[in-house]
């Protein structure tokens, strides 16, 4: 019976590190992209604005991944397409990467995914806290750092004149 306890504590144990060992990975990946990633504004297609005030998040929906949609016949279920970034940083689709043909000047892979029929790309929900929805209200860009093989992070949201939105700033 004591042997029995000891491996199911062993392998419990086991299990526990794992999973710890494969968040501290995933956490330690997303600060990299965080830290080292291309600086990418995606354009945000408009967004329903009791959203905003229903809570402590705001859903984001971005105008490209519509354009991506339109391709939605050549795509599979997740892969890349190319962005070229303009001198704002603004990414503009350019065309689904088929892994052949190089990226040009100012080209950058993005990730999509496809889910039910949707094309999402980044995330899709930018949390703050709760009651501070007005100072966000205005976003029209989603800002996110992109890893050099398409993995993106949202880092913040911006206005239309592309200044950066936040609680703090937005109150003095």
């Amino acid at each position: 019976m004591l042997n029995l306890e000891k491996a199911t504590n062993t392998i419990l144990f086991a299990v526990l590190a794992v999973i710890l060992i494969l968040a501290n990975y995933l956490i330690f990946n997303k600060e990299r992209v965080l830290a080292n990633g291309t600086v990418m504004l995606l354009d945000l297609a408009p967004r329903d604005p009791r959203s905003i005030l229903q809570g402590d998040y705001m859903v984001l929906r971005y105008s490209m991944a519509a354009d991506i949609a339109r391709r939605s016949k050549e795509l599979t279920a997740d892969g890349q397409v190319v962005v070229r970034l303009d001198d704002k940083h603004v990414a503009q689709f350019q065309r689904i990467h088929d892994g052949n043909k190089p990226l040009g000047n100012n080209e950058y892979l993005l990730l999509y995914r496809k889910r039910n029929g949707v094309v999402k790309i980044a995330t899709d929900a930018f949390f703050f806290q709760e009651q501070h929805g007005k100072y966000y209200s205005s976003a029209r860009y989603g800002e996110v750092r992109v890893s050099s093989k398409g993995d993106a992070v949202l880092s913040g949201v911006r206005d239309g004149q592309l200044n950066k939105l936040t609680a703090v700033a937005s109150q003095g």
